[in-house]
């Protein structure tokens, strides 16, 4: 959509944000985030650009960066591949999910494009402008990773359906072609559906990946693990699964990282009911003593503590959202979002809010259509309602009050949404506890 391009055309270069789920700013839609801490100590995260509901990507990226997890700032058009600041001159087509790397003094941005060809270029900051694209023969498909082992030898790994390695030569924009092994993970064996990613830890090498082993879709981000890092590789499971976040939630794509001396997993989630405008996340993980990963699920607060009950929630951090409700641009405000489109019997989650002792009332900002009721649910759906308010039909954006009982400690936010059948009943920016 073309309105979406002029939306970020408006949007500030720099914008700031807290430890909340999100970490891509509202209206900015970074997806397949891969996270590198760097050599300053900040964590930087690289991601392809999506910018409309009808097709993945863009033709540029952006960078997250963070000191602590917990505010993180956006450096916009760090790389392009067509316009003005058009860093490929040999084609224009779209950016898929990049990664980066340092050495000796150099950051190498690795790329893809939409015609399965493979690149690299170059920076000496880690937030570009990354600049003198070129092709890395050898190495046909999408979403390509490094990974540099412990004595110095790096490695390059590709590929959908069935994963690719090889061995990277000293330049660090070419492979040795002699080395590619095919195969390392593959769909039928270990659900493999694209993005490595590869990481070691305590003398394990973990490929993770989109992971296809659920609902015939890749939601998941599962992993791998192998003694060598081009393989064979056993298959070790799921790490989070992304479906839930949207109705029509399609893929995942991430990365593992470890910070300040907490592990990672980095993934995204789609918005607006379609399979893109995709967004980064995070949730902290752990290591079972075998070095296998126990699954973990979506939050709302990411690496951050629960969100405080009387601080304003955004619409747009609910984790879960069932039935026809998604999350949403509000109209003509370009760096604000919404749950919207709600219809009667769907509900919503925000793990987790912190209510302290206890609330007594839920400020709410909502704009109606049909109208219908909210009803609050603590901790789990099926559990009763903690109090609930009418919401009048043709109501533009205001803020509407009622009490609540019962709610306190550290839950689950469930909102459950009833009104007439197969209309649009209200749409919802903010909520906070009193």
């Amino acid at each position: 959509m073309k309105y979406f391009i002029a939306l970020f055309a408006l949007f500030s270069l720099i914008n700031r944000i807290t430890a909340q789920n999100p970490i891509s700013p509202p209206g900015v839609y970074i997806a397949d985030p891969t996270a590198r801490v760097d050599k300053d100590g900040k964590m930087y995260v690289y991601g392809s650009l999506d910018e409309s509901t009808k097709y993945y990507c863009s033709n540029r990226y952006n960078v997250l960066s963070s000191p602590d997890l917990c505010h993180w700032q956006l450096f916009e058009n760090t790389f392009a591949s067509s316009g003005k600041d058009d860093q490929i001159p040999y084609a224009d087509n779209s950016l898929y999910a990049p990664d980066m790397i340092y050495r000796n003094g150099v950051y190498y941005l690795y790329y893809c494009l939409s015609n399965s060809t493979e690149g690299v270029a170059t920076s000496p900051s880690p937030t570009g402008p990354f600049k003198n694209g070129k092709p890395i023969e050898g190495a046909y498909q999408i979403d390509p990773t490094v990974f540099i082992d412990d004595d110095g030898q790096a490695y390059y790994y590709w590929g959908q359906f069935s994963a690719k390695g090889a061995r990277m030569n000293p330049d660090m924009q070419s492979i040795d072609i002699s080395s590619i092994t095919n195969g390392l993970v593959t769909e039928k064996e270990h659900h493999f559906h694209e993005g490595a990613f590869v990481f070691k830890r305590k003398g394990i090498y973990y490929l993770v990946y989109a992971d296809v082993s659920r609902q015939d879709r890749p939601t998941c981000i599962g992993y791998a693990t192998s003694d060598s890092p081009l393989g064979p590789f056993k298959y070790g499971g799921v790490i989070i699964d992304n479906a839930g976040s949207d109705p029509s939630a399609w893929n995942n794509h991430g990365s593992v990282a470890e910070f300040q001396g907490q592990w990672y997993v980095f993934y995204h989630r789609p918005t607006h009911n379609c399979a893109m405008m995709r967004k980064a996340c995070v949730e902290p993980i752990e290591f079972r003593e075998d070095g296998s990963i126990p699954e973990v699920p979506m939050t709302s607060q990411g690496a951050g503590k629960p969100l405080p009950s009387t601080e304003k929630i955004e619409a747009e951090r609910a984790c879960l959202l069932f039935g026809n409700v998604r999350i949403q641009l509000i109209e003509n405000q370009y760096n604000n979002e919404q749950i919207a489109s709600i219809r009667n019997g769907d509900r919503a989650a925000w793990k987790y809010i912190d209510y302290g002792s206890s609330v007594k009332r839920l400020n709410i900002r909502v704009r109606s259509q049909a109208g219908g009721r909210i009803e609050v649910v603590g901790d789990r759906p099926w559990h009763a309602s903690k109090g609930g308010i009418d919401i009048p039909a043709n109501l533009d954006w205001t803020t509407l009050s009622f009490e609540v009982a019962g709610l306190s400690g550290v839950q689950t936010l469930w909102l459950q949404f009833h009104g007439e059948k197969g209309k649009d009943l209200f749409n919802i920016d903010w909520l906070r506890f009193e």
